[in-house]
């Protein structure tokens, strides 16, 4: 295999083990961040602790990959074209997390529409398409034994994987942002907050953006240029755009509740949200009479789950003469 072929299959593949080993990194010290700030319960940690391993695994996985054609089979340039067990592997493990974090926008979805069971199954139908479509893939590929092959039969299955990818992410994104729209109430502090959480989802939401980006760029290559490897450089660095935008939502909770004149408590919120954040319709004199005791928590207005830290003595006077008004 001639140098200018290697520049557009293992040198691209090799590029992308690198970039996607940046992104791991970011998403370790996110991760850390994560446990040492937020007071969430077990469940979720467990969720994210997850979704960090299947991350982490991946990109031993992928490395593997590199290490064998480049390493292990140095000078032996027909083991070029013979599929190494861990790049097969490696679409599994990407297949689970986004099934893992897709499944936890999924479910914002349902808690912020109150249940709406056309919105969260339409978000559902494409998720379970995408993982269906890459165990179908995994299938498909245990005889094949060269790239080749892979490159020829299971074509229309990476491109239904990837177009799938980027669906589901630009479904949820804009059903996420549509819904919090719907919601204003005409109050300037509540709908200050919903033009902030889709600033949020639209603007900060950078890793998410780069999914869809990435998926829309392995969509593309591997259309026009199936015969190289570019592809497989955005794929290897799907898994690990996930796992960062899952981690900078939750990371992201303590700025976006962070008390200003442009903050609220949660009698300000819109009877949805109340249920998003409490599981239950609040009345007034409830939300006040629980910030004078120091024990209204507040989340996102999307309803993420969890047990936030609690306030300081100072906070929670501020929050009691709030919730008094």
């Amino acid at each position: 295999m001639g140098s200018h072929l290697l520049d557009t299959t293992f040198g691209v593949c090799l590029i992308g083990v690198i970039i996607a080993a940046e992104f791991h990194g970011v998403a370790c010290v996110q991760a850390w961040y994560y446990f040492t700030h937020q007071t969430d319960r077990w469940p979720l940690k467990l969720y994210v602790a997850t979704l960090l391993s299947l991350d982490s695994v991946h990109q031993a996985l992928i490395t593997h990959t590199v290490y064998t054609y480049f390493v292990t089979n140095f000078d032996n340039p027909s083991q070029l074209n013979h599929i190494v067990w861990s790049l097969r592997v490696q679409v599994l493990i990407n297949g689970l997390t986004a099934l893992l974090a897709q499944s936890f926008l999924a479910f914002r979805v349902w808690r912020l529409s109150k249940g709406n069971k056309w919105l969260t199954g339409a978000a559902l139908v494409l998720i379970l398409a995408e993982f269906g479509s890459v165990l179908a893939y995994i299938a498909r590929s245990i005889p094949l034994k060269a790239l080749a092959e892979v490159e020829t039969r299971l074509k229309a299955l990476s491109i239904t994987v990837n177009a799938l990818a980027a669906s589901s992410d630009v479904f949820i994104a804009a059903i996420l942002c549509f819904l919090l729209l719907s919601s204003r109430t005409g109050f300037n502090r509540t709908d200050t907050m919903i033009r902030k959480l889709v600033l949020f989802f639209v603007n900060t939401g950078l890793f998410t953006r780069l999914f869809s980006l990435f998926a829309i760029a392995s969509l593309i290559s591997i259309t026009v240029a199936s015969t190289t490897f570019i592809y497989i450089l955005f794929f290897f660095c799907m898994g690990r755009l996930y796992c960062n935008s899952l981690l900078a939502i939750l990371n992201a909770r303590k700025m976006i509740r962070g008390r200003d004149d442009e903050m609220f408590t949660t009698k300000d919120m819109p009877l949805s949200w109340q249920r998003a954040v409490h599981g239950q319709p609040r009345t007034e004199s409830a939300v006040s009479a629980r910030a004078e005791n120091g024990k209204d928590r507040r989340e996102l207005a999307v309803g993420i789950d969890t047990d936030t830290d609690r306030e300081s003595a100072g906070d929670e006077d501020e929050d009691a003469k709030a919730g008094s008004r």
